[in-house]
């Protein structure tokens, strides 16, 4: 059995915060965030709305894009490492949110690679026979502990959902290979100590080699070459880390997703809202292969390669 997406939704607040609105409250600009980021605005949630309702609005999306009903899934996972609380787990929130049968439901944490943890995860379940629909949603309010003093890293952040339905696909479609890694070495580099702590500098070293290199990775895995990628989804963290790994793919620039300008770094959230922009706007289309990459606090990373369609 091959396993692959059958149904995928986002979810973004309707509150858009621009560059030109972080101008009036601390000491940055909009060129110096556009310049070293791409980012021009992003999306935050509300003080009333939390990690699991954006998960909510997502999955209920994703579920009926499937042709599915809550009543179908097995398993609920859930990426993130913004939850309401510590416990119990936004996935266990979201089951009842949702009306899903009693199933298995846990949160995942490996931060911005968390949907490529999460679908992998649901990869095993699937083509083992155990599970036949595992809904995986990324899903994060980085709002809530992102550090409003530090302009550093208060520009890049932004709060998001998205969510997918794995299933079995038809023969040839759906995951071809994958690739995940952790160093924990690099944790000091990037963590929450209350509010996110980075060092700019060695996550983006980390980023632009790890990216390319798990890239190049899963397409020698799935036995294709740099020439059989039709598209790629990159982590929408920083434009010049995604350049640097469509350049490893030597792919043209229209074969690139880029929405990190509009919704900034949503963490778990950024590869699954991407694809869904790419699916609306046709440049991501049935039979077309498709690499996913992301890194993120661990540190972590992953990469899966997929034809895309059910």
């Amino acid at each position: 059995m091959s396993a692959g997406i059958i149904g995928i939704a986002r979810y973004t607040p309707d509150r858009t915060v621009t560059n030109a609105d972080l101008e009036k409250v601390m000491d940055t600009s909009d060129e110096w965030i556009r310049t070293r980021t791409g980012i021009e605005e992003r999306r935050l949630a509300d003080d009333d709305m939390d990690t699991s309702d954006m998960a909510y609005y997502a999955a209920e999306k994703a579920i009926e894009n499937a042709g599915l009903t809550a009543e179908d899934l097995d398993m609920i996972l859930v990426a993130t490492v913004t939850p309401d609380q510590p416990f119990p787990t936004v996935a266990c929130m979201l089951q009842e949110k949702l009306g899903a049968r009693k199933v298995a439901a846990m949160d995942l944490s490996a931060a911005c690679a968390g949907f490529m943890y999460g679908l992998i995860t649901a990869q095993q379940f699937i083509e083992t026979g155990a599970y036949k629909n595992v809904l995986v949603v990324g899903v994060e309010k980085l709002s809530k502990i992102t550090d409003w003093d530090d302009r550093n890293t208060a520009v890049l952040f932004g709060d998001g959902a998205g969510a997918a339905v794995v299933s079995n696909v038809s023969e040839g479609k759906g995951f071809l290979s994958f690739e995940l890694g952790s160093d924990g070495s690099g944790g000091k580099h990037l963590y929450q100590d209350e509010k996110i702590v980075m060092n700019g500098r060695e996550v983006f070293k980390f980023a632009v080699r790890q990216m390319g290199e798990s890239s190049v990775n899963v397409i020698e895995k799935a036995g294709l070459k740099k020439e059989d990628v039709d598209f790629l989804i990159p982590h929408q963290a920083n434009i010049r880390i995604m350049e640097a790994a469509r350049e490893r793919l030597e792919l043209p620039v229209e074969k690139m997703s880029k929405t990190v300008h509009k919704y900034g770094n949503t963490s778990a959230a950024s590869i699954p809202i991407s694809l869904v922009e790419e699916i609306e706007a046709g440049t991501v289309k049935d039979g077309d292969v498709v690499v996913m990459v992301g890194f993120g606090g661990g540190l972590t990373w992953g990469a899966i390669a997929m034809r895309w369609g059910r």
